[in-house]
């Protein structure tokens, strides 16, 4: 039952226990409810950001987004902190979760799309559409959740994290890591990849919430489940933006 996917650490779920109260236990179908009640949640704030901002010009609109962007990031942050060591609010702390990254992503979008017009539909459209086809593959049983692929994709995101998290050291030193940010052949693989394996984390974690609801665990963990999968649904939609920006920036 392990995931890539620290929302949904399998020693987590077993350490709330199982539902002792007939009719309280955790579905897949109640998962999926608030699942679409946080992206709703997320949207919203989105949009009206989107709306407060979009009429700046470029050079009034970073500063003008960015303690948006930060305020967002550092609330989320707090909030997931929250959720996944007191799961038990989740009901309360994943919606709030939602909203804060709503800002995030709708102020980080925004700087994107004065750069790359159009470029916050695409991706968008793809993270919709990924997020359906890894589904399908899933439930379909065309995508096995076996536990060698699980180890796999939980070494390649924490390799990757590992990375991202050099990459945030060295910058405050004035050294970037080109793998990363460039927009060349290298940095537009990496990208893909990046993106290939946020896809298949969207497979496990598809995967937990059925067996963690097989195993009977209390409702409450339905909204734990909803913010894992969030969690992984916003890293996928920023790998996106980013390597649509790398292919952009190329043309």
């Amino acid at each position: 039952m392990r995931t890539a996917n620290p929302a949904l650490n399998p020693k987590l779920f077993e350490r709330e226990g199982r539902a002792t109260v007939p009719g309280e236990t955790m579905t897949a179908q109640g998962t999926a409810n608030k699942t679409g009640v946080l992206l709703l949640l997320l949207v919203v704030p989105a949009f009206w950001i989107w709306n407060k901002f979009s009429s700046l010009p470029l050079e009034e609109l970073g500063s003008a987004a960015m303690p948006w962007m930060f305020g967002g990031m550092i609330v989320g942050f707090i909030l997931a902190m929250v959720t996944i060591f007191k799961k038990t609010v989740a009901g309360v702390t994943a919606p709030l979760y939602a909203l804060a990254q709503g800002v995030f992503l709708g102020a980080i979008s925004l700087v994107f799309e004065a750069s790359f017009p159009g470029i916050v539909l695409q991706a968008v459209g793809l993270t919709l559409g990924v997020m359906f086809v890894m589904l399908g593959l899933y439930k379909s049983g065309v995508i096995k959740v076996t536990a060698k692929l699980r180890m796999a994709i939980v070494a390649a995101t924490g390799g990757i994290a590992l990375l991202y998290i050099a990459s945030i050291v060295l910058g405050f030193f004035g050294v970037g890591i080109p793998l990363i940010h460039g927009s060349g052949t290298f940095g537009i693989l990496f990208s893909l990849f990046v993106v290939g394996v946020a896809a298949f984390n969207l497979v496990l974690d598809f995967d937990f919430v059925d067996r963690a609801s097989a195993a009977g665990f209390p409702k409450y963990m339905e909204w734990y489940g909803a913010f894992g999968l969030i969690v992984t649904l916003v890293w996928l939609y920023l790998e996106l933006l980013r390597l649509l920006s790398k292919l952009n920036s190329r043309r």
